[in-house]
């Protein structure tokens, strides 16, 4: 539990910024947040922060207000503790994201590997762990909303890849293999949106982290390896023969085109 003098001594710091934010109208025309937690110290301290970037709170106490509050209010991005009563995080993930692409970052007691793979292959846009200092949740929502704007700014451009017998479309977030789909999470189809995009280019393990959970992403390479694994897994449920995701042993991995 975050401790009442840590708290003040938090919003102390960042109190100028919230003033300077509020006399240049940055409040106006605000956008909610969707925090989700059973704990009121964090909710409160969350509410409180996400006031200070221009986001108007809005709080579940469980899992099932949750959704209702999601469909409600329709969130800019979603704050989702794992451990909350009547429905778990990661089931809220999964019924927010079979029909929202927002982001969504999940917060939770438990920091090991399965843990955070679990709730990134389910769909979730980042993971903190905590005891987490409330900037740090902000900096994640800034960096989580940037990378957002930017894939919708890329759609534009062209948001349809196809290669061979492999179709991905962003707007739809859909995958296709010989016109079949194929079942994978957000972040699955940006990875493969990643690498496809640029053929027999190797990526290392710190691009990817970089690219699909954005620089400040306090993760690690056996993230990225885990995930490869699930969508490798996914991928070779279907034949593929012209093309492959490779691994350069020591460096990362590559869309690697096969010749006939």
């Amino acid at each position: 539990m975050l401790g009442q003098d840590y708290l003040l001594q938090e919003i102390r710091e960042e109190l100028p910024v919230s003033l300077i934010k509020y006399l240049k109208g940055e409040r106006c025309g605000m956008q909610h947040i969707l925090i989700a937690d059973d704990n009121k110290d964090i909710t409160d301290i969350l509410s409180t922060y996400s006031r200070m970037e221009g986001f108007e709170p809005v709080v579940a106490k469980d899992g099932e207000e949750a959704i209702k509050l999601f469909t409600q209010y329709n969130p800019e991005v979603v704050l989702l503790d794992v451990m909350m009563p009547k429905e778990d995080g990661y089931e809220v993930c999964r019924k927010i994201r079979s029909k929202s692409n927002v982001p969504v970052i999940l917060i939770t007691a438990r920091g090991e590997d399965f843990d955070k793979i679990m709730g990134l292959d389910i769909g979730a846009d980042d993971y903190i762990v905590k005891p987490f200092s409330p900037r740090e949740v902000m900096a994640r929502v800034r960096a989580v909303l940037r990378r957002m704007a930017k894939s919708e700014k890329d759609d534009k451009s062209g948001n349809v890849l196809r290669i061979s017998d492999l179709e991905i479309n962003l707007d739809e977030y859909t995958l296709y293999i010989s016109g079949k789909k194929v079942q994978l999470t957000k972040k699955e189809i940006e990875t493969m949106w990643t690498l496809a995009s640029n053929p027999n280019k190797v990526f290392t393990r710190d691009n990817l982290l970089d690219s699909l959970w954005g620089f400040d992403y306090f993760g690690d390479s056996r993230t990225v390896d885990s995930h490869i694994k699930r969508l490798r897994a996914k991928l070779d449920a279907h034949e593929h023969p012209s093309w492959t995701i490779k691994t350069i042993w020591g460096v990362g991995y590559k869309f690697e085109i096969l010749e006939k």
